[in-house]
């Protein structure tokens, strides 16, 4: 594995175009394969957890399985609604919906006990997941209804039409962040590269990679279904990672070609960057693949999903620096000495020769080859390095702080954008019919001989549940039954959204006092509640569970990939402690901004009074894994350094200071990616932006300038325990400097 990127890129710098060539048919392969075979999304069984899924699972059995459920809406504009018209925009709608091959059943109209509303329950075929692909049709002829009676408003709403709402919202919301990143990530590049070719090569290697990762991504849920949130990810991680991987690459090619001035061609060049760069991103990337899949160990359809978009992204990209990236490398290099011999010509008669400027010009470095902002910046942990540590850790902790009253919720349909129509609806609906906000489902299976106690059991708890002032007192309980009389379902109507704390009191009071007092009475009787209170209280509890595992797992595999990687026990130990201190900060500011309500204007949301349940962890899992990139960045460059014979102190500013370009513009491109997140309508998406911006800005920032340069050097030796890097002859003055790119003046290119 340690050859494998210079053999590789060995092969690729000697056959440029077949690499190029082999790198642009795997993408259309990778990207074919998945068009031709299909994206496979995940069912309503793969989202089964806990009580909530075991009651789903028997209702299934019996065929009382929740179905796609629509309600038409009808109106006054204003004022008290017309009866006559309401009725005959009923009875149109209601004849539309039965022709509709969608539509397995259509229910009769029902008044609001205001009066000033009508609805009209319709029913779709299919399981409850497939609501959103069938819905367009009903759509369509509301909206004719609508245009056929301008006396009322005719409108629709249900989980199905909002579900669909909320994809065409995230698509576009995915191509506004793509209209404000890629711009962004050009302008980085330029200004990192200095060059238009060399700007465009990380760009194209990113998008091919998420073209290929999207493909790879189809078939693999034939395997392992997408929970719809893939997709999202690996745009997310991909433009990201994709340019941080060919960042760190293009980067130590240049520092080669300065070092040669000349003396080598592009592939001993890309051969030597090999050595270094593509072993350090492999080993990174590595790093990034096995702390993301310990999402897997939370046994959850959406993490598993998660983890695959980014590991195979993340996989694809490292692919790609390693391969085509070289080739690419040779052929830009190719053509700059085509250029350059030119310039020689030039030059003979008596022009003026090609040169390369700006180069490590002595007044702008210190004798590391740091540029002046990197050197104030590094000023306070070098020269202070106890005060710079304790100052900084205090920072964060205190930032991290206000994640220890984080509060969990499942963001459901009371929580989407009322940006989309059908949410305003579903707010218009629910305050004209306020039963139809949430809905228990007591779930009972029998021997078909005893369906007739399993009935007086669950009328006796519906009765109870009607005298309760948590239930709708003026809505009669639902009782239906298998027709082989061994499954039944009580559908029981609670006046309260779904989040709020009578509605979860609710189900408490079902599962603990009504339930057991009725038909746990039974013997032989198998029962379960089910329902949108349900599921979101045992998904959020199924995560608690499942959280030390996964965590602990993280630490062990981010610790035991440092310490192989840099054969030191001390350097991983704190590796693990910066990633855990940056990670907590970040959660701790998002539980600042989005827990409370002060910040709702000033970022365009609002607040759940909690965080989206599947935020942290997978935060922490992602933050760990682009934590641990830049880790390894960073400390190859020291332990490099040191390996030359550098002392400790010199060796950790050396490889801060040849590290600071690539890691700031990728740093810059990452929190761009994220930030843009943060514009999008959906609050999930908007906590996961915010929070993943902010890792990296801190990570970047008072990580790798202020806590990790003090920590080294407080250690010292120490530092590399137990298996210090061999002491190499500490190279002479010219040397070093052209190692840092220090060289003073013009450096001109001769021909070899």
């Amino acid at each position: 594995m340690r050859d494998l990127p210079v053999a590789t890129a060995r092969w690729s710098a000697r056959h440029p175009w077949r690499a190029i060539v082999a790198w642009f048919l795997f993408v259309a392969l990778c990207l074919g394969t998945g068009i031709a075979l299909g994206d496979r999304a995940a069912t309503a069984e793969d989202f089964r957890v806990g009580e909530a899924g075991r009651a789903e699972a028997i209702a299934t059995d019996g065929g009382l399985q929740r179905r796609p459920v629509e309600h038409v809406l009808i109106r006054a504009r204003s004022g008290p609604l017309d009866g006559a018209a309401a009725d005959s925009a009923a009875r149109d709608v209601r004849t539309r919906m039965a022709k509709l091959p969608e539509v397995a059943e259509v229910g009769q109209p029902a008044r609001s006990a205001d009066g000033t509303a009508l609805r009209i329950r319709v029913v779709l075929h299919g399981p409850e997941l497939d609501g959103r692909k069938n819905v367009g049709p009903l759509l369509e002829q509301t909206a004719q209804t609508a245009a056929t009676h301008p006396g009322v408003v005719v409108e629709e709403t249900g989980p199905p039409s909002i579900s669909k709402g909320v994809n065409d919202q995230r698509a576009e919301d995915l191509a506004l962040s793509e209209r404000i990143t890629l711009p962004v990530t050009v302008v980085t590049l330029l200004l990192v590269f200095g060059s238009v070719v060399m700007a465009a090569v990380p760009l194209v290697l990113a998008l091919t990679s998420i073209a290929a990762a999207l493909g790879l991504s189809m078939a693999v849920s034939h395997v392992l279904p997408d929970a719809g949130v893939g997709t999202n990810l690996i745009l997310l991680i991909g433009l990201a990672v994709g340019v941080d991987y060919t960042l760190f690459y293009l980067k130590r090619e240049r520092e080669e070609r300065v070092r040669a001035a000349g003396r080598l061609g592009p592939e001993a060049l890309v051969e030597l960057a090999a050595a270094t760069a593509g072993r350090t991103i492999v080993t990174s990337g590595l790093a990034v693949i096995a702390s993301t899949a310990t999402l897997y160990l939370a046994t959850d359809v959406i993490f598993s999903s998660l983890a695959t978009g980014t590991i195979l992204v993340v996989a694809v990209a490292m692919v790609s620096s390693i391969t085509v990236l070289p080739a690419l490398l040779v052929k830009t290099g190719q053509r700059a000495e085509r250029r350059e011999g030119r310039s020689t010509q030039a030059t003979a008669k008596g022009r003026r020769p090609y040169v390369l400027k700006g180069k490590g010009k002595s007044g702008n470095r210190d004798a590391h080859g740091n540029g002046r902002i990197l050197t104030a910046l590094l000023a306070p942990a070098r020269r202070h390095p106890v005060v710079t540590l304790t100052a900084s850790v205090l920072f964060l902790l205190a930032l991290a702080a206000p994640a220890l009253g984080m509060k969990l919720v499942d963001p459901g349909k009371d929580t989407f954008s009322r940006a989309l129509p059908a949410m305003r609806v579903y707010d218009r609906l629910t305050a004209a019919f306020p039963e139809l906000l949430v809905e228990h489902d007591v779930v009972v299976r029998a021997a078909p001989d005893r369906a007739d106690d399993v009935r007086r059991a669950l009328t006796e708890l519906g009765r109870r549940a009607q005298a309760d002032p948590l239930f709708a007192a003026d809505t009669a309980p639902r009782l239906l039954s298998s027709p082989d009389q061994r499954v039944h379902v009580l559908v029981l109507a609670v006046p309260h959204h779904a989040p709020a704390p009578e509605a979860i009191s609710s189900l408490d009071r079902i599962r603990t006092g009504l339930l057991p007092a009725t038909v746990g009475a039974l013997d032989g009787v198998e029962s379960a509640v089910t329902g949108d209170v349900a599921r979101s209280q045992d998904y959020v509890a199924d995560e608690r569970a499942t959280l030390p595992l996964v965590v602990g797992a993280l630490l062990l595999l981010s610790f035991l990939t440092m310490a192989v990687a840099f054969r030191s026990a001390v350097v991983a130990l704190l590796g693990v402690l910066l990633n855990l201190l940056s990670a907590a900060a970040a959660l701790g500011a998002l539980v600042l901004v989005f827990q409370g309500t002060w910040a709702e204007d000033l970022l365009r949301f609002d607040s759940l009074g909690a965080i989206a349940s599947r935020v942290p962890l997978f935060l922490l899992v992602i933050l760990f894994g682009l934590s641990t990139d830049y880790q390894m960045f960073v400390i190859s460059r020291i332990k490099e350094a040191r390996e030359t014979g550098l002392p400790t102190r010199e060796a950790v500013l050396h490889g801060l200071g040849a590290s600071a370009k690539v890691v700031t513009g990728a740093a810059v491109v990452m929190v761009t990616v994220f930030s843009a997140f943060v514009a999008l309508h959906l609050t999930e998406m908007k906590q996961m932006g915010f929070c993943l911006a902010l890792a990296v800005l801190l990570d970047t920032v008072v990580i790798r300038l202020l806590i990790l340069p003090a920590a080294l050097l407080l250690l010292g030796e120490r530092a590399w325990w137990p298996r210090r890097p061999a002491a190499a002859p500490r190279p002479a003055a010219g040397a070093a400097g052209a190692e840092g790119g220090g060289a003073a003046g013009e450096l001109t290119f001769p021909v070899r």
